[in-house]
């Protein structure tokens, strides 16, 4: 088929991993993950890697500077303006906590600042800032040692989706956040919400209605820690769903319009709960939905946070949900993928069978226990799960755009890469890896993966 997908390569230094900087496709640009990396010598020494003291240099506004940076290139050797055609941008800080054992507990706080990246992300991107998501993951998420941050980011091509774009404000009644990003972005057909979580950016300061531990949790998504009933999960679910409903209309759209939604929880059991709402507020043709567990959350107490992409009100965009007959359904309540325009929005792709637990023919006999490479094994399964998707969204594997891979351990990183690269024989997808620990959604899966698609006419 004839595509217009291809890969963009600036000054940047290049990538050790098989991967494009940039992948452009249908308008849209889509951009890889940025270390403070040379991918020479580890951590670049503009950045940190030359030794400088740390006390006199904040190492996170000096890795944000080199990153932004290099975001800056790719993007201009994309031919955008990075102060004003990015929509979407995913922000990853490391920090040692939570544990995996507050994990378990419903703890997702990071217990770090961010504000040395912000203060350096804004002069470089300016207002209306695009839709964020700011995520704390474990100190050894990343691939480059020392490195402390990555960034992605997905743009529009001026040339094919002229701007400007507009933000929208935070509706009345609903409350304003502290970092500086806009709710809601739309250009042309789309609309892109930032991350929310459940809190009304005021927390418990002075504030004699709240119970429990300190939180900065809304009071109206909070159970009461004195009795043993109802649920956190439930309504923290709800009550961002509430807000987002609310800037959706701000923006002119509603949730009903949305393709994609990813969705950031602490522990792996809290799916469930979460599931239960979606259903009510997605009875029918939910949209794609990625769910990635072990984030930690910009809100005290939070445990979870939900970003959209959507259709505009007044797009003319039909959205079709696929069913590739073969693959596994979707986990929880979500459809495989969701096809909009040219792209193809997959939900989270995972090395699962039809039951939704770990496909029997990537594990390992027990009777031959060094025998296979099961991280291989789980990535060629699910790649042949999304080659039959694409083909039932009229389109092929060798159009995958982005991806984000969430690792429970990096050993594995290796053989999962080496699969990946060889189902591609073209410019590869962009692409974010992080190590975000286990056990994954699926039991036993070493890797999930949120996948983008283009769909040429």
């Amino acid at each position: 088929m004839a595509s217009d997908r291809k890969a963009v390569w600036g000054e940047e230094p290049k990538p050790l991993m098989p991967y494009s900087p940039a992948i452009k496709a249908g308008g849209w640009v889509f951009v890889a993950g940025q270390l403070a990396s040379d991918f020479k010598t580890g951590l670049a020494p503009e950045a940190g890697g030359d030794g400088r003291n740390r006390f006199v240099d904040n190492q996170l506004e000096i890795q944000s500077r080199f990153v932004m940076e290099n975001l800056k290139r790719t993007v201009e050797a994309a031919g955008l303006d990075i102060g004003s055609d990015i929509m979407r941008i995913y922000q990853w800080f490391t920090s040692p906590y939570p544990t995996m054992d507050e994990f378990g507990e419903g703890n997702t706080w990071p217990r770090i600042s961010i504000t040395p990246y912000l203060n350096t992300r804004n002069e470089f991107i300016f207002d209306p800032r695009p839709a964020s998501t700011g995520m704390g993951i474990r100190e050894t998420g990343l691939l480059v040692k020392d490195t402390i941050l990555e960034v992605d980011m997905i743009g529009f091509d001026p040339a094919v989706i002229p701007g400007p774009s507009t933000g929208t404000a935070v509706p009345d009644g609903t409350p304003s956040p502290l970092a500086g990003y806009s709710p809601a972005i739309s250009r042309g057909d789309w609309v892109f919400l930032a991350g929310e979580i459940p809190v009304d950016w005021t927390g418990d300061w002075g504030r004699s209605e709240y119970y429990g531990t300190p939180s900065g949790v809304s009071v109206e998504a909070r159970t009461n820690p004195n009795f043993w009933y109802d649920s956190d999960i439930e309504r923290q679910t709800d009550y961002v769903l509430q807000k987002q409903a609310a800037i959706a209309q701000a923006a002119g759209t509603s949730l009903d319009r949305a393709v994609k939604a990813t969705v950031y929880i602490g522990h792996p059991s809290d799916f469930e709960g979460m599931d239960k709402v979606w259903k009510r507020w997605f009875p029918e043709n939910p949209p794609a939905r990625v769910v990635i567990p072990y984030m930690g959350l910009g809100g005290r107490g939070s445990r979870i946070e939900i970003a959209f992409k959507l259709l505009a009100g007044d797009s003319n965009l039909e959205i079709e949900t696929i069913e590739a007959p073969g693959a596994p359904p979707g986990l929880g309540h979500e459809p495989q993928a969701v096809k909009a325009g040219k792209f193809l929005f997959f939900s989270t792709v995972t090395p699962a069978n039809h039951k939704g637990s770990l496909e029997e023919s990537t594990m390992r006999h027990p009777s031959f226990p060094w025998y296979g490479q099961p991280p291989k094994l789980q990535m060629r399964h699910m790649l042949d799960n999304v080659s039959k998707i694409c083909e039932a969204a009229g389109t092929s594997l060798d159009q995958i755009c982005r991806r984000q891979a969430f690792h429970d351990d990096f050993t594995w990183f290796a053989q999962t890469i080496e699969e990946w690269a060889d189902h591609f024989d073209g410019d590869k997808p962009a692409s974010t890896t992080l190590e975000i620990g286990g056990p994954l959604v699926v039991p036993g899966a070493h890797v999930q993966l949120d996948l983008i698609g283009y769909c040429p006419d």
